[in-house]
């Protein structure tokens, strides 16, 4: 008995200085670097296509190959960092992630341009991106912090958008759009030094869940908690409604820009309206994840893509003014990633935390399957009609859909069977 006592006790000992507060804040570091660069790259749209002598369909194809990969890898990450700890699997998907982008700056032909900005960004945001410091934040954080920091981490990553979107039009101005490229994917491995403080260890983690008695978490393999899932109905209806979300943010993040451009405003006003989703997103995901404690979340998830629908109303109807584009951006930041925090504290309501990083994986795949189209159909639109009319009031459409969706969610957790003595 004395030899599992001293473990134990080395276990605490070395866990003692990463405090909740510390995990918080450093974790909100990380989904601030990750999700900058990333945000930025519509900026990059004009200038890249243009000295290559692309369409725009072509670096809209390789931020939906991005998309769709980033959400399709993300389950796999997940359920690595469910088993061996979200450390690893944060330094690796930062350093891919930082390849492809020193790789995008001298991509010289469609095939490198999809396999850097598409490919390894794809891949690597599944491992570093705020979806996996929001599962570090469910494992290790006190209950009575978790929505808090749902949002705080969501909050961080939309301060990423709001510095890096203005930052990559002065370094493009500056330097060129290749150097600005270039200063991005080294700032991305900040990332590895951050993950080491945030991150779970796998093992630490099981004797962790242990000392807690979450028997039946942690005798579930993934194999069940997958089937438990996906044979629950309001988890599927979470799933589908997300769908919306990543429809919503991916096509206004790459086409914002060239849209307004289109329509007469400048380049700036385009950067300075993807900032301000981000600064206003800042408040809406910190109040989202505060009022997912209080109220039922799949109401708050409801409001939220109603909203998204009326904003883009707005946007489309009303003349194009920088006045008109900054009300949009504010009220589009209010319900930007302010989804993130019920959605993951749902999924933690259901499901318990022991898979959290790979059930809300399978949720950010759905997300990502609605980036996707929304980026491709998005440049297909544009290329093939002159307008982005169409995908927009799509989008509008998919926003009333989704905010049905979510009303009919229960939320409690599963049932399961008492586990054996």
């Amino acid at each position: 008995m004395h030899a599992p006592s001293t473990d134990n006790s080395a276990i605490a000992r070395t866990a003692d200085w990463r405090t909740p507060a510390l995990i918080a804040v450093l974790g909100c570091a990380i989904a601030f670097i990750s999700f900058g660069p990333r945000s930025a790259l519509g900026n990059f749209l004009r200038p890249v296509t243009l000295d290559n002598d692309w369409p725009r369909e072509t670096f809209a194809w390789a931020l939906a190959i991005q998309t769709l990969l980033y959400g399709a890898a993300q389950p796999f990450s997940g359920a690595l960092a469910d088993r061996f700890g979200t450390a690893r699997v944060m330094m690796a998907g930062a350093a891919l992630y930082a390849l492809g982008i020193l790789m995008m700056a001298h991509a010289t032909t469609p095939g490198l341009l999809y396999f850097s900005n598409g490919v390894l960004i794809g891949i690597g945001l599944s491992g570093c991106s705020f979806n996996v410091v929001i599962a570090s934040f469910g494992k290790q954080l006190p209950e009575h912090w978790r929505s808090t920091a749902f949002g705080a981490g969501t909050a961080a990553g939309s301060f990423g958008q709001l510095m890096f979107s203005p930052l990559s039009v002065y370094l493009i101005d500056q330097f060129g759009w290749q150097a600005a490229l270039e200063i991005f994917g080294l700032l991305l491995f900040l990332i590895v030094p951050l993950a080491f403080a945030v991150g779970t260890r796998g093992m630490v983690e099981a004797r962790s869940a242990a000392a807690k008695s979450i028997a039946t978490d942690v005798a579930q393999t993934y194999r069940e908690a997958l089937a438990e899932a996906l044979g629950h109905r309001s988890y599927i209806l979470l799933v589908l409604g997300f769908f919306t979300c990543g429809f919503q943010l991916g096509f206004v993040t790459v086409h914002l820009p060239a849209y307004l451009v289109d329509r007469g405003l400048s380049a700036d006003v385009g950067a300075w309206t993807l900032g301000i989703i981000g600064l206003f997103n800042m408040a809406g995901a910190m109040l989202s994840g505060w009022l997912g404690g209080f109220f039922p979340k799949r109401y708050i998830l409801s409001i939220i893509y109603f909203t998204r629908a009326a904003a883009v109303a707005f946007l489309v109807t009303m003349p194009a003014t920088p006045v008109v584009t900054m009300i949009y951006g504010a009220i589009t930041g209010l319900m930007w990633l302010s989804s993130v925090p019920p959605t993951s504290g749902l999924v933690v309501v259901m499901f318990g935390t022991r898979w959290l990083s790979m059930l809300f994986g399978i949720a950010f795949f759905s997300h990502q399957v609605g980036g996707f189209l929304g980026v491709w159909l998005g440049g297909l639109a544009f290329d093939h009609t002159g307008s982005y009319d169409v995908v927009w009031w799509l989008g509008a459409a998919f926003g009333i859909i989704s905010a049905l969706i979510n009303l009919p969610i229960i939320e409690k957790p599963v049932l399961r069977p008492a586990p054996a003595a």
